[in-house]
């Protein structure tokens, strides 16, 4: 079993809207996995948190079905 197999086929990352956010997302989708839904952005009131979900289609339990 590969690294790949042992990871989540969702996920949901969030954090500050920066650079490091950006680079989470781009690293996740090197690793297989696309983005899903819109972003989602909000102020905590000292800065804007934003939240993206990603889905890998591959894995043991077969294919991610839209809904």
């Amino acid at each position: 079993m590969s690294d790949q197999d042992d990871l989540p086929r969702y996920r949901l990352l969030t954090g500050p809207d920066d650079a490091d956010f950006c680079r989470r997302v781009s690293e996740a989708l090197a690793q297989g996995y696309r983005l899903h839904g819109s972003p989602a952005m909000t102020f905590d009131g000292r800065r804007v948190v934003v939240a993206q979900a990603v889905v890998r289609d591959e894995g043991r339990l077969g294919e991610v079905t839209p809904v």
